[in-house]
Order: structure tokens, then C-alpha cells, then sequence
């Protein structure tokens, strides 16, 4: 990482609609092409932005897969990448990949101002059976001096993924999500908001900035969230879908957090949003969370990497209801 750098980066919020990728990608487009006269260096989409996200466990296989595009050969991708040659900008989008070996992936593509690809596979995929988990990090350089990592909404909930990446070097990460409240199981979850509310949100525009701002939103991504940035000492691009998606309601809530896990600049308005700030490089050596990496004793956590036997795939964690002791699996 060079030293005494500001870094121009911007995270986004939008409402994107199932299946149609000409309209997502039109939205893309306004917001690349309006963060381009901000001078934006880096800049993050949400999850399966492209593609859309919350149909998609409605659908079948083979629906599944003609939603997909082949990275290399990707029309949407391509689209991208030519606009982050042409604004020298790093620009990270979310859709639904047809790997060459038939597998499909929810992933997350950087595309780099001098037109290569980094493509990040979600490690914790739940969204579809047919629908695969990736099984590596993805970290890599910019031509600014530092190091980006991305991690893909679930991913960042498991706290080994985070610090895994940070050691891998990640000075910035591209957090994309499509968040919003599901009914879980769990008492004291992130829980929905009302389909209704936000249907009728330019009238009660004050009730829905309150939900959007409550403990259905942006209160429980405190919870979390900056612990990630803190605890890690890096920055954080924390972009989400806002609005209906289907039956549920995205929070939106974009934000980009520093490496003492404060919150730079962020918006809670119920509507398509950029928010963007400069990142002060010279905090991260300094901050909290690096000083106790540096602090770490390895030897002492061979038990993270060693299954316990209550291990469940992805699917299967986020939706059953069967309730397992840790102590006892």
C-alpha cells in the first residue's frame, strides 16, 4: 500500500427488476456515468444486480441457467468493462455466472480500468439448489497501490471470511448484498418490512425512513457491520438493494465504513442512491484492528479450521429450523 494516499470510492443502492438486464444495466450506467464527473476511483453495485436476485429461488434449473452469462463472453460484463477502461474506474457488479464446467455461481465481477477481470464466486450461496458455493477468496492488486477483496452478502456474516481476506492483504473491501428481513426463526433477527409500506412510501415517507433506519435496517447492520471493519482494519463498500424484491423488502442503507469501523457517508433515503467519500489510506497501518493482527498467535487456532460435525451447507443453515447445541452436535 503507498503511503499518504486518498482513494475516491462510491457504493450504490438501487431497485433493480427480475430478469430484466437491459433496465438493471441502464441503472448501471447512470451511476457509472455519474460517479465518473465525481472523479470515483472505486466503485460497488449489489449483489446480482444484473440478473436480479429474489425471483430467482422461484425459478428452475434450467430458468436458472439461461439467466446466466459465461464471464468472458458476458454482454453485461462486457458493457461494464468497457465503461471502466473509459473511466479508468474499478467497477464491481453482481449476476449470475455459467462457469464452463455447467456449474453456476452467484458472483461478483470487478472489472479494472486496464480491462482485466476479477471474479469472485459467493462463498455461502443459498439462493437456488442449482446455484454453487465458490471455494476461494478473492483479493487483488489496483493500480492505486492498494488491495481489494470482495465477499458477497452471507459471506461477510461469517467473521473468518473477513480476517481471511484482510490477511490475504485486503486494504478495501466490496461488500455487495441484497439484505432485508426475512422470518426466521430467530427472536431477535433482522425481520421484514411491510411490502405495503414500501409501496406507499412516498406518502409515509416518514414511517419508511424510520423502518429503513430501525432494527429491520440500519440498526441491525450495526450490529455487525463496522465489527467487520474494525476488527480487520479495513475499508468497507457496503452496497444492498433497496425497495421490493419480490415478496421481500431490501433495507438499501449503502455506507462506506473506515478501518475503525465508522461510517464516512451513508444514506437511509427509500429511493436509488450513490453515496461516495475519500478513503484515507495512512488510517489503516494505524488502526485498532491491525495492531491486534499483528498480536495474532496461529498456533492457538487450529480449532477454526477443523470440522465439529454440525456443519451444514449453506441452504440448510439459513433456512431449517432444526436448533443444534455447539456443544453437543
Amino acid at each position: 500500500m503507498t503511503e499518504s494516499q486518498l482513494i475516491t470510492a462510491a457504493t450504490v443502492q438501487f431497485q433493480h427488476q427480475a430478469n430484466n438486464k437491459q433496465y438493471n444495466l441502464l441503472v448501471i450506467e447512470k451511476f457509472i456515468e455519474q460517479a465518473a464527473v465525481q472523479n470515483i476511483q472505486i466503485l460497488a453495485f449489489p449483489e446480482m444486480c444484473i440478473t436480479g436476485y429474489w425471483h430467482v429461488p422461484k425459478l428452475t434449473a434450467a430458468q436458472v441457467s439461461a439467466l446466466a452469462e459465461t464471464i468472458d463472453s458476458s454482454p453485461s460484463i462486457a458493457l461494464v468493462r468497457a465503461l471502466a477502461v473509459k473511466h479508468q474506474m474499478l467497477i464491481g457488479v453482481g449476476l449470475i455466472e455459467l462457469a464452463d464446467d455447467g456449474r453456476l455461481y452467484n458472483a461478483y465481477v470487478a472489472c479494472m480500468p486496464d480491462g482485466s477481470l476479477h471474479t469472485h464466486r459467493k462463498l455461502h450461496a443459498f439462493e437456488h439448489p442449482a446455484i454453487s458455493s465458490g471455494d476461494s477468496y478473492t483479493v487483488f492488486d489496483t493500480p492505486w497501490g492498494v488491495k481489494v477483496g470482495i465477499l458477497i452478502c452471507w459471506d461477510n456474516n461469517l467473521v473468518e471470511n473477513v480476517r481471511a481476506t484482510t490477511l490475504l492483504g485486503a486494504d478495501i473491501l466490496l461488500a455487495p448484498h441484497q439484505t432485508g428481513g426475512t422470518h426466521s426463526r430467530s427472536p431477535y433477527g433482522m425481520k421484514p418490512i411491510p411490502l405495503a409500506l414500501w409501496e406507499q412510501r412516498i406518502e409515509r415517507k416518514q414511517e419508511m425512513t424510520a423502518a429503513i433506519r430501525g432494527i429491520n435496517g440500519r440498526e441491525w447492520l450495526m450490529r455487525w457491520l463496522p465489527a467487520r471493519a474494525h476488527d480487520n482494519g479495513l475499508f468497507i463498500l457496503f452496497s444492498n438493494g433497496i425497495g421490493a424484491d419480490d415478496d421481500e423488502v431490501r433495507t438499501g442503507n449503502a455506507m462506506i465504513l473506515d478501518p475503525y469501523g465508522r461510517i464516512i457517508n451513508e444514506t437511509w433515503e427509500a429511493a436509488d442512491m450513490m453515496v461516495s467519500a475519500e478513503l484515507d489510506l495512512s488510517l489503516i497501518p494505524l488502526s485498532t484492528g491491525r495492531r491486534w493482527i499483528y498480536g495474532r498467535r496461529p498456533e492457538l487456532y487450529t480449532l477454526l479450521t477443523e470440522r465439529q460435525g454440525y456443519e451444514r451447507d449453506a441452504i440448510s443453515a439459513r433456512f431449517s429450523t432444526e436448533v443444534t447445541d455447539l456443544k453437543h452436535p
